[in-house]
């Protein structure tokens, strides 16, 4: 793919998907054809964007449930990017012009997120938040992994998972969960990954590395005879979650709000190029894959029904908007 680098041919405005008002995406996302492209500061390099993932965290806060901790409006939403760098900043040491990277441009999740993300043509991001996009990857792929192989992986680091330890993961087949079974098995060498999903997407569960894949439909985990060192909880369900750990097990759960039941405890990801750098490796030799949804790409265009359809939390890994204009 042809990408135009030079820094004289950047526009001055762009194409984004801008709200100004909180509510539901299909009511408050405007296109606006006019919006100024990103100024840089001197850490940061400006990315022509060419594939963005989305996550429940961009219709989370569109609705609200973040505005204590949030940017002030107006917003163009969106946290994960792949694309190349057009332009850097003068203080950037690793990236220059033409590079393809990828990343999540949000180095604290919920902490006062960028006003400008990456639903949007061009977007600036500091360069220790990227990493160069894995090479056997398409710029689609490399969109749909950041915020989530990181949620994975710190979530799974804090709850101290290792080699030969079980690990059961609930949500198996969403965005996080499909990475939680992939990192628990081939990065931290866990003896045994059970996960849940609906029937129809057991078969997903067992290729992505799980060695027992349960159906919530019919079976409800925390009744098993068999209990696990770590209970990774991307649903929500902190409260049966802490039913199917062994004694002195730990529970980690990546739901926004709510009440956790203990000893359960919830985590927000801190965002980093390095991690991103130190998992290329398992990207690049294919022992982790990014898995998205078989109607997972939406143009440009749709964003608002791309999100629409990520809220009704039925969608299988990720969600990403390609191409963009």
């Amino acid at each position: 793919m042809e990408i135009t680098t030079s820094s004289d041919s950047i526009p001055s405005k762009m194409k984004a998907w801008v709200y100004s008002q909180h509510g539901k995406p299909v009511d408050v996302l405007k296109l606006n054809l006019d919006v100024n492209v990103p100024q840089l500061e001197a850490d940061q390099v400006l990315i022509k964007v060419v594939a963005a993932g989305l996550n429940p965290v961009d219709f989370q806060r569109m609705l609200g449930m973040f505005i204590e901790t949030d940017s002030p409006l107006p917003i163009v939403p969106g946290y994960d990017v792949a694309g190349v760098v057009v332009k850097v900043g003068s203080k950037v040491k690793i990236f220059k012009e033409g590079d393809e990277v990828y990343g999540n441009i949000n180095e604290k999740g919920l902490d006062h997120p960028k006003r400008f993300g990456t639903s949007a043509e061009y977007t600036a991001a500091e360069e220790k938040l990227l990493a160069l996009k894995p090479k056997n990857l398409s710029f689609v792929e490399a969109a749909a992994v950041p915020v989530v192989i990181g949620t994975a992986y710190e979530g799974l680091q804090k709850t101290g998972l290792s080699a030969g330890q079980s690990i059961l993961v609930l949500g198996g087949a969403g965005g996080v969960g499909t990475m939680v079974i992939q990192l628990a098995k081939h990065v931290f060498g866990a003896s045994k990954v059970a996960a849940t999903s609906s029937s129809s997407k057991l078969e997903l569960l067992r290729s992505l590395g799980a060695d027992l894949a349960i159906d919530y439909t019919k079976d409800n985990f925390e009744d098993f005879p068999e209990k696990f060192d770590v209970v990774y909880d991307a649903v929500g369900q902190s409260e049966r979650a802490v039913k199917a750990i062994k004694e002195g097990g730990r529970v980690v759960t990546i739901k926004p709000v709510g009440a956790v039941t203990p000893p359960a405890f919830r985590f927000i990801l801190t965002s980093s190029g390095a991690m991103l750098e130190k998992l290329n490796p398992f990207l690049e030799n294919g022992k982790v894959k990014p898995v998205i949804d078989p109607k997972g790409t939406f143009p440009f265009s749709q964003i608002p029904e791309a999100l629409s359809y990520l809220q009704t939390g039925r969608v299988t890994g990720k969600i990403v908007i390609h191409p963009i204009p």
